[in-house]
């Protein structure tokens, strides 16, 4: 089994006296000792108008970690597609595949904050069928070494050459993120990696995992576990009340994405809001407790067939992340750590 890191910086408010990018040298700190620790990647999200400093520029982000780490996998969790130039995207993206040596996961989805949609003025509605263009659009500038046109829906390019080309060949990595059954056969079949979410219960998270194997190898291709990325917030905790009081800070996160995330009407369709808003729920999908507490969920995940999980740690804390590198991963380490962490 191999572990990366699921999450983002913050930056801190503004103000004369306040160092706004503090949460962000915290986030890379953190960042450089999981490589030391032994972790393979490090996933950053995309968000806007938060109001609380979540990173919006994941790619530059990116590009930073990459120039101070050496062989950690650079993911994003996820671009979303719809707010975005496809070719400027192809092109950014590309630059960082290049400057880092081949180390990008290119990880995409199609949003699901009404608030961001409204905020860019793009329907909600529209984010599918926008989605689905942008990766055509991508993925043919990423394969293509002559001049192209490309005309769609929403997008139209004449006679363009994509510069500069991905280190990875065809190209790097697509991670989709998905939920619905759906939208994880449509991952299959354009055969890229799967992103599954932080919130869904084990057993759903199962038989998500379940699901994509399935169609992947109903296509009659090699099912690959480490193409699965399966988030999970962590916490090592030191006794029970530090256990519980994480589980309390978690479902208050949880209640509020889902404000921010809800339309109009109070609702939202999309699978990673699905979770129950229960602390018991919130502690289940969760690794959380003791580093025995945490292996035991991490077997019952592994016997499912999980070889890759991504944690989101709710913040920067080092002792958190030494904990689990050193009382948790040495149990399903399957290859050794790259050095030793001072």
């Amino acid at each position: 089994m191999q572990f990366g890191l699921f999450g983002a910086a913050q930056a801190q408010g503004r103000g004369p006296d306040v160092d706004s990018a503090a949460g962000f040298h915290d986030f890379i700190d953190y960042v450089i000792e999981a490589e030391a620790l032994g972790f393979h990647s490090a996933f950053v999200v995309e968000h806007h108008f938060t109001g609380f400093g979540q990173v919006s520029a994941t790619l530059q982000l990116l590009t930073w970690i990459g120039a101070r780490t050496r062989t950690l996998r650079l993911g994003t969790a996820v671009i979303v597609l719809p707010w975005h130039n496809p070719v400027l995207l192809a092109e950014q993206a590309a630059t960082l595949d290049l400057l880092s040596g081949g180390r990008l996961d290119f990880g995409v989805g199609k949003g699901y904050r009404h608030n961001e949609f409204a905020g860019f003025g793009i329907p909600i509605a529209e984010a599918a069928p926008r989605f689905e263009e942008a990766i055509d659009v991508i993925t043919l500038a990423w394969t293509r070494r002559e001049r192209f046109s490309f005309e769609g829906r929403w997008w139209r390019f004449s006679d363009i050459l994509v510069e500069p080309p991905p280190v990875q060949q065809p190209h790097p990595p697509f991670w989709q993120g998905a939920g619905h059954p759906e939208s994880i056969r449509r991952v299959a079949a354009r055969g890229h990696a799967l992103l599954l979410d932080q919130f869904a219960s084990t057993e759903e998270t199962g038989r998500r995992f379940a699901l994509y194997r399935e169609a992947v190898e109903a296509r009659g291709d090699h099912f690959d576990p480490a193409r699965v990325g399966v988030a999970r917030a962590f916490h090592v905790a030191r006794d029970a009340a530090d256990k519980q009081a994480a589980v309390e800070r978690r479902l208050a996160a949880q209640r509020r994405m889902h404000a921010m995330s809800a339309g109009p009407d109070g609702t939202s369709q999309s699978s990673i809001m699905a979770f129950s808003d229960t602390l018991e729920a919130s502690e289940e999908s969760a690794l959380y407790g003791s580093p025995d507490d945490i292996a035991r969920k991490l077997e019952r995940l592994q016997a499912m067939g999980v070889e890759y999980v991504l944690l989101n740690g709710g913040g920067t804390s080092r002792e958190n992340l030494r904990r689990f590198a050193r009382e948790v991963m040495p149990a399903f380490r399957t290859e050794p750590p790259l050095r030793a962490a001072e």
